[in-house]
């Protein structure tokens, strides 16, 4: 038997650590919630410390805490381990290995229209199948009412480059990379989007978000790395960014 033809059946036989399965989405929910129930908690504290967030403009403070709480998580998530077990995370698992390319800029919007086609294909499905699924629930972004330029920015920056970013880092990245160590492509496909459906909690929002993310799962295994995956998300976020806050009244239109 030739060394290729063993190392095949050695991967074959290799069982599956169903552990590590298990834990890491556990470990990624548990590091975005702690960050978010520190940054509340600061808040609160503060505010009975006498300082009035409340009079603080509503898009300023949400950039802040959306860009700390997306920081803090990758810091637990990424750093705790590694402070721990000294298991580090390399370039490689996260698929920032290399630079974006020609192609990635290609697939993005290919990509978006998949992303179009089966999100489509899953409301109508959950339309038939979830009592009470409303498709046509805006999800919350946090940000509403904006009036001057530096709001629209702060919202801008916030929904279509950090949050991006960090989500395709966490979960295309972290999450997604260290599961297909353990799984083959689809299970590590449907854990991750099942996870980044779940955490939007909105039934919409999480059918909208699962079929975005089999996309973007598939443009990671395609091509190694998340840098597709972060341009089709910031075109879908832009493209939700200008019906919310630009031209909402064709927001309306195409609802009915």
């Amino acid at each position: 038997m030739s060394e290729n033809s063993s190392d095949k059946a050695g991967s074959a036989k290799k069982k599956v650590d169903w552990r590590r399965v298990a834990l890491l989405p556990l470990w990624v929910a548990f590091g975005f919630s702690v960050a978010q129930l520190v940054f509340t908690t600061l808040i609160t504290v503060l505010n009975n410390a006498g300082i009035p967030f409340a009079t603080y403009n509503l898009a300023v403070l949400n950039a802040v805490f959306a860009a700390c709480v997306y920081t803090l998580t990758l810091v637990i998530v990424l750093g705790v381990p590694f402070w721990l077990r000294k298991k580090s995370t390399t370039r490689f698992d996260l698929g920032l290995w290399r630079m974006p390319s020609w192609s990635d800029i290609g697939l993005a919007p290919i990509g978006f229209l998949l992303y179009l086609i089966v999100t489509a294909v899953l409301a109508y499905v959950a339309v038939l199948l979830i009592p009470g699924y409303d498709q046509s629930q805006v999800q919350e972004t946090g940000f509403a009412n904006l009036r001057d330029n530096y709001e629209y920015i702060l919202a801008f920056a916030t929904l279509i480059v950090i949050a991006p970013v960090a989500e395709e880092v966490l979960f295309r990245g972290y999450l997604y990379g260290k599961l297909r160590k353990s799984l083959p492509a689809w299970g590590a496909v449907l854990i991750v989007s099942l996870l980044f459906g779940a955490v939007h909690g909105q039934w919409n929002v999480g059918v909208d978000v699962f079929a975005l993310s089999l996309v973007l799962c598939t443009l990671r295994e395609v091509t190694g790395s998340i840098w597709a995956g972060i341009l089709l998300h910031m075109i879908k976020n832009s493209i939700a960014f200008y019906l919310l806050f630009i031209n909402p009244s064709l927001l309306n239109i195409m609802g009915g």
